[in-house]
């Protein structure tokens, strides 16, 4: 491999070190807005604002980083991220409309959650993912 395609793959692994690194920050900050009230500090409006605030910033700094990433991709990787990314908006807006109907028209006894919603779209971003590599090799 010649020296450029070394400083590629150099500034690859750094780029996805970025968004792994910021991808955990922004669910442990997540984590603690959403249920350090309860076990730690027993509802404190202020540190409780301080979390969410703080979560909202590192998801910020997570947003930047995926767009470094995607920025630093080659034309198949940005593609396969791109046939990804359709993949779960879509599913995300279809299955999270139906979702919420089946609440309002009593199908469903539950009220719909956002993390249910979350869940679905990470897992079928990662499915894209998998089909877009496999499909390119």
């Amino acid at each position: 491999m010649n020296e450029s395609g070394n400083n590629w793959s150099e500034a690859s692994a750094s780029s996805r070190s970025s968004v792994h690194k910021w991808t955990t920050g922004w669910v442990v900050s997540c984590g603690l807005a959403a249920f350090g009230p309860r076990v730690f500090w027993d509802y404190e409006p202020l540190i409780s604002i301080a979390f969410v605030l703080l979560s909202l910033g590192v998801g910020a700094g997570m947003v930047l980083a995926n767009g470094r990433h995607l920025r630093q991709m080659d034309e198949l990787q940005r593609q396969i991220f791109l046939d990804a990314g359709a993949l779960s908006l879509g599913v995300g807006m279809v299955v999270g409309c139906t979702y919420e109907i089946l609440e309002d028209i009593h199908l469903i006894t539950f009220e719909p959650e956002i993390s249910h919603l979350v869940i679905l779209m990470c897992l079928s971003f990662l499915i894209g993912l998998v089909n877009g590599n496999r499909k390119y090799q």
